[in-house]
């Protein structure tokens, strides 16, 4: 049987996805038929198997040559590019790296439904990362979510697994309405779906300013619940502390990866910059209302997250100011593309959330064995860990380093990249503002280091043992912090660059 060459063309396009969906009915069905003391290692198919389609996606890479009509697969509703790829791989690898550290809890490691949930939900932010299409926006955005809200509520018998799934549900519904509402405007307005024929009109059709400002407006809502911007952040804590550890990881990563790469692409397609825009005569430019904004947001949002984290106690509930925190940090960025055109800003998103999510993943890992040891979330209980595990320690620590931006980590370059593309686009004072808050937040960091090198505690001969799958879900993510603060900057830096002119490639 032959296809024609668009359908060989869309079904490169979605192989990620179809790849995860035969994953997932296999999860299903190795549940079904595997004996119960198998299933303890279905952590290992799900989890590696998300790897291999990472591999995959790494592989096959974006289309070699072409403009924005060779990209556009589907009728239109997926966009088949190097920023679809590089965001694929980040949610996918943030997935399979979550269902290796899912293996260590308990009521997750042998239910085959729970990692089928946990792949369809890395399916729905893959789609985010390539949607060019209202409608596949929104369908991706609540297969994510939906999800997501079912895993963070999983453990029934679980009261604050209860609470932050039901937290989740109520507060996400709220921000999906918002935004669906802001999708219709758009729809109501333009009279088209595919994002960058709303851009087309929105700048060359003569619109009043009111109603398209008002679109971005509730468009910003939404995505700035997934993104946990200040003031959509209020669920964040009590679900990052409530929601099973693994499934923290994986919101904290996968998730708002694939948010920050819809961001950016609706921002620039839908409201583009006035030299983006064939040339005609009135063409708006509607990026500057857009830029002000998420200067702001940045702004508040940063501040906000690193001074909140300065009081927490428990570590789960740092880590998440340390995510609100690190949202105004990839702002700077965002803010940064709209007078950018050599790519440094897309670049340096691209490359601090590649950075984030190795990073987050191995903080959430140590957490858990930390947990599961010792039945604690305390700050104050990590006393003593480098003398019960100091390989745990190290990894703990090199984690941390990294979120405060400190070399060799891979945290430095990326926040490095960050504050050079806002300097390039005129935004140094957001640059200044971001480098302060930068320095605010190793005091929250090195405490949580402190407590665990030079803290006593009367446990601290009981060593910690660390299971196979958590040695190769943390000697990944310590792997790539490294390489990618070290030798390999080069060569993710040019793939997020090669991704970043691919979306400029416009109309």
């Amino acid at each position: 049987m032959s296809f024609s060459t668009d359908t060989q063309a869309a079904l490169i396009a979605i192989l990620p996805e179809l790849l995860m969906t035969v994953l997932a009915l296999v999860m299903l069905a190795l549940d079904v038929l595997w004996p119960e003391e198998r299933r303890r290692d279905l952590g290992y198919v799900a989890g590696f198997g998300l790897l291999a389609v990472a591999a995959a996606v790494f592989a096959i890479g974006g289309p070699q040559k072409g403009g924005l009509q060779d990209q556009l697969v589907l009728g239109g509703m997926i966009r088949h590019d190097e920023l679809a790829q590089i965001f694929r791989v980040m949610v996918i690898v943030a997935g399979g790296l979550s269902c290796l550290i899912s293996m260590g809890v308990l009521g997750l490691r042998a239910r085959g439904d729970y990692y089928a949930i946990l792949i369809s939900s890395v399916i729905g932010a893959s789609l985010m990362s390539a949607a060019a299409d209202l409608i596949m926006v929104f369908l991706a955005l609540e297969m994510t979510s939906i999800t997501l809200y079912m895993l963070a509520g999983y453990l029934r018998d679980d009261d604050r697994s209860a609470e932050a799934g039901l937290k989740y549900f109520l507060f996400g519904a709220f921000a999906s309405a918002i935004n669906l509402y802001g999708l219709s405007l758009l729809f109501g307005l333009t009279g088209h779906t595919n994002i960058y024929m709303i851009g087309q009109m929105l700048a060359t059709g003569g619109f009043n300013n009111p109603p398209v400002v008002l679109a971005l407006g509730l468009i910003m809502v939404g995505l700035g619940f997934k993104i946990s911007a200040v003031p959509f952040h209020f669920w964040t804590p009590d679900v990052y502390e409530g929601a099973p550890t693994p499934i923290t990881a994986l919101l904290s990563t996968a998730s708002k990866a694939a948010s920050f790469g819809l961001l950016v692409r609706l921002l620039l397609a839908v409201f583009p910059p006035a030299d983006l825009v064939a040339a005609v005569d009135g063409v708006k430019d509607f990026s500057a209302y857009w830029v002000q904004l998420i200067a702001v947001l940045s702004v508040v949002t940063m501040t906000l997250g690193n001074l909140l984290a300065l009081v927490q106690t428990n570590i789960k509930r740092l880590l998440a100011y340390s995510s609100i925190a690190h949202a105004g940090y990839i702002l700077i960025g965002v803010a940064a593309i709209s007078t950018d055109r050599t790519g440094d800003g897309v670049a340096s998103v691209a490359f601090y959330l590649f950075m984030y999510v190795l990073t987050n993943i191995l903080a959430f890992g140590v957490v858990i064995l930390f947990a599961n040891a010792t039945g604690s979330e305390q700050i104050r209980d990590l006393a003593g860990f480098s003398r019960r595990n100091p390989w745990l320690a190290l990894a703990m620590t090199l984690a941390l380093l990294s979120l405060a931006g400190i070399p060799p980590a891979a945290g430095f370059v990326a926040k490095f990249f960050l504050f050079r593309a806002a300097v390039n686009s005129d935004l140094t004072w957001l640059a200044l503002i971001g480098v302060i808050n930068a320095i605010i937040s190793l005091y929250y960091y090195l405490i949580v280091v402190k407590v665990m090198y030079m803290d006593r505690s009367a446990d601290e001969d009981n060593p910690i043992p660390v299971g196979a799958p958590y040695g190769w879900a943390l000697g990944l993510s310590v792997a790539g912090v490294l390489l990618f603060g070290t030798v390999a900057i080069t060569p993710l830096l040019n793939w997020a660059t090669d991704a970043a002119h691919a979306l400029y490639l416009m109309f």
